[in-house]
């Protein structure tokens, strides 16, 4: 099964970002569950899910906009209200979709069914699979029409965009403290309620974000897959080869907006920064 995607930024369809072997892979991507099992045969299934996917965009948003099939419309409006109807039964984390709850519950079962034919790396969802691919292929397809910097997923793309305009439409109803997406204010939330739902097997230790642990479990393999390919020097994350690419480029995207004195990394500005208020630099 092969899956269109509709990027709005270019107003065009983009073939293909994802490919399934399985239907019951298809289905888990669709988020579209029971409706279809025993009532169509696969290419039925197909063929609604592209009806779907393809179909005229008469819905529009009344909170940004943006226009949907009138099914696509429903779930994105969960953005706006953060109606998240399905929850984890062992972590009570709550999802907008069933199909985002299917892949979050491999976390706690360990199953890991889409995997690397370069390196064996295994994967919870078929997205992480694609996005880690491009690690090796180093395939960057979102590029920024301001800057040019470009990135591996639609995500980091919007994620980037808005760190540059400065809009940040995700506010906590606890503190009022806004993010520029979703993701992020949920991880900032765990802050408030002290949870950490994922733990180390080896030292027990407990953290509040998945990737965090990943990181974690790095100081006890000592694996360091993210090569630079510049110098070959090797790093334990994405973010930190990211930051040493930039002593090759130039880089320094983060200023001071006391001073104007520039950054490769937010870390560096943030202990600047402690000189102008006072503290030790």
């Amino acid at each position: 099964f092969q899956h269109l995607y509709y990027w709005h930024h270019l107003l065009q369809w983009i073939p293909l970002l994802w490919v399934f072997n399985h239907l019951s892979d298809f289905v888990v991507h669709t988020g579209e569950r029971q409706d279809y099992r025993g009532s169509f045969g696969e290419s039925e299934i197909l063929k609604k899910h592209q009806w779907r996917s393809t179909g005229k965009r008469t819905h529009c948003c009344s909170d940004c906009g943006k226009r949907f099939t009138s099914s696509g419309i429903k779930i994105h409006q969960r953005i706006h209200t953060r109606e998240k109807p399905y929850s984890c039964t062992q972590c009570g984390k709550r999802f907008t979709t069933s199909g985002s709850l299917i892949v979050h519950q491999r976390i706690h079962t360990g199953e890991k069914p889409y995997s690397c034919d370069q390196c064996g790396k295994s994967f919870v969802g078929s997205g992480k699979l694609t996005l880690h691919q491009r690690t090796h292929t180093g395939e960057k397809s979102y590029g920024c029409g301001q800057c040019g910097k470009s990135f591996t997923d639609l995500s980091s793309l919007t994620s980037h965009q808005r760190s540059r305009t400065g809009e940040k439409s995700y506010s906590c109803d606890q503190c009022g403290k806004s993010f520029s997406t979703s993701s992020y204010l949920s991880i900032h939330q765990r802050t408030h309620t002290g949870e950490k739902s994922f733990s180390s097997d080896q030292c027990g230790k407990r953290f509040i974000r998945l990737q965090t642990l990943k990181s974690h479990q790095r100081s006890h393999t000592g694996e360091k897959s993210y090569s630079c390919d510049q110098c070959v020097k090797s790093f334990s994350t994405y973010s930190y080869l990211t930051i040493h690419q930039r002593t090759h480029t130039g880089e320094k995207s983060y200023s001071c907006v006391q001073c104007g004195k520039r950054y490769s990394d937010k870390r560096s500005l943030i202990k600047h920064q402690k000189i102008h208020e006072g503290g030790v630099s």
